[in-house]
């Protein structure tokens, strides 16, 4: 599996006193298996990219290629690139609306046309991949559940539709720090069990550090910067004039840096800026 974006390019109100540029001639490339971390302003291009990449939106021009195949062609059907690539709104809790957690999650099985079997064999697999107990939760309402769970059970309803591509913007939004960190637990657990290209838009630079194998950098609809997390994040200069920043781990060893000389780190996380500053404490008293 394989994302090919080519010169990708759309246009709000085209014509009209309105008329936006959300994107501009963006290209690249996404090989099978990647975590991509997209951050930008608001405004910058982001959710409207995401939203081509399962053929929510149609470019004004340019292509997307899923697998080789093109989504942008007219013939193509939908249902076909739906089914192989999921797309997690932001705040998706609000979108649930069965009676149980197990109805809930069954709704994309069941218009896929799977049997009943087939059906629970998903549902059950998906909300073990979220974190969650099947038996404890399967027969009660959705609602009843804390926020985190909620986002959780509606992750689960988008995995159980076994996409081989999943988007997701801005996860963890607005969780309390402890769900917080289950739900990034969980996107990584399911990155790693199902094997699939993991798309992931945040404004926590920490969360992108720690997650992504590739991370880019989108503003005015362009993609401004692109690379590893390390790459990205070594050019806060350029970052910040994009009103973007560093991840906290970054500031804090810039700042030892710039009051002792014989520090050095590169660390883009806690524990590794940790790590540096045990291993210059030890240094330091010989």
């Amino acid at each position: 599996m394989s994302i090919s974006v080519r010169n990708l390019s759309y246009i709000y109100n085209p014509g009209m006193p309105g008329e936006t540029v959300a994107l501009s001639d963006v290209s690249f490339d996404v090989a099978d298996g990647t975590i991509l971390g997209i951050i930008g302003h608001t405004g910058s291009g982001k959710s409207t990219l995401l939203q081509h990449l399962n053929g929510l939106i149609k470019p004004t021009s340019g292509e997307v290629y899923i697998d080789d195949v093109c989504i942008t062609d007219g013939k193509v059907k939908m249902t076909d690139i739906r089914r192989k690539v999921g797309l997690v709104f932001q705040y998706p809790e609000y979108q649930l609306f069965e009676e149980t957690v197990r109805k809930d999650v069954a709704f994309g099985p069941k218009n896929l046309g799977l049997d009943e079997e087939e059906q629970e064999a998903r549902v059950k697999k998906a909300i073990g991949l979220v974190g969650l107990d099947y038996e404890e939760i399967r027969d009660l309402s959705p609602f009843e559940l804390s926020g985190g769970m909620k986002r959780r059970v509606a992750i689960a309803g988008v995995i159980a539709m076994d996409p081989k591509i999943l988007i997701l913007d801005e996860p963890t939004a607005g969780l309390d720090p402890s769900a917080h960190r289950d739900v990034l637990a969980m996107v990584r657990r399911i990155h790693d069990e199902m094997g699939i290209i993991l798309i992931f838009v945040s404004h926590n630079m920490a969360d992108i550090a720690e997650m992504s194998d590739r991370v880019m950098v989108m503003s005015d609809g362009k993609i401004a910067l692109e690379g590893t997390p390390a790459e990205v994040f070594s050019q806060a200069g350029k970052l910040a004039e994009m009103g973007l920043g560093v991840p906290p781990a970054r500031e804090i060893t810039e700042l030892i840096k710039s009051r002792a000389g014989r520090f050095e780190s590169e660390a883009l996380t806690i524990d590794e800026a940790a790590e540096d500053i045990k291993r210059y404490m030890e240094e330091a008293r010989g």
